[in-house]
């Protein structure tokens, strides 16, 4: 009988979380500007078109991102100390969604950061281009005196700032 944690692997850490952007020069530069953000690197554009197709007649991008005939460009950010931050900008399929998820839907995310203070950090996103939402003035239970803000980036992506 084999002992099923003796075959799990050590998960580490988080490396990075990842966005699939509509332009990804222009969500990277924003970042850059607006939350100091330094370029690690770029790669692409990658074309399953321009790839060898593999042994079981799959694409590159479909053996690989699920993705088949996908044409791709990312660039990875170190957005914050502890964060890498992915943009992938996909120029193929044609056929590629490009309606945001609402937090209710499947698929519904948001990247939560924590700022020194959640009112000066809505005034400054604010002011570059964000969409803040209430802020959110915890009362009561174990986050009692936290506040957290909800707020749109300028191309619709959700955001967290939490102290």
């Amino acid at each position: 009988m084999t002992d099923a944690a003796s075959d799990r692997p050590i998960f580490i850490e988080a490396d990075h979380v990842s966005w699939t952007v509509a332009d990804a020069d222009a969500v990277a530069q924003w970042y850059k500007d607006v939350f100091g953000a330094t370029e690690l690197f770029r790669m692409g554009p990658l074309d399953a078109a321009q790839i060898p197709v593999g042994e079981d007649g799959r694409d590159w991008m479909e053996s690989h991102v699920n993705v088949p005939g996908a044409c791709l460009t990312l660039i990875m950010l170190k957005l914050t100390a502890n964060l890498n931050f992915q943009l992938v900008q996909y120029d193929k399929p044609a056929d590629r969604g490009t309606t945001l998820p609402r937090n209710c839907d499947a698929g519904g995310h948001h990247l939560g950061i924590k700022a020194d203070d959640v009112e000066k950090a809505k005034a400054y996103l604010a002011a570059h281009g964000c969409t803040p939402m209430e802020t959110i003035d915890i009362t009561e239970g174990p986050l009692a005196g936290k506040k957290n803000l909800y707020i749109l980036d300028p191309w619709g992506h959700q955001l967290e700032i939490v102290d």
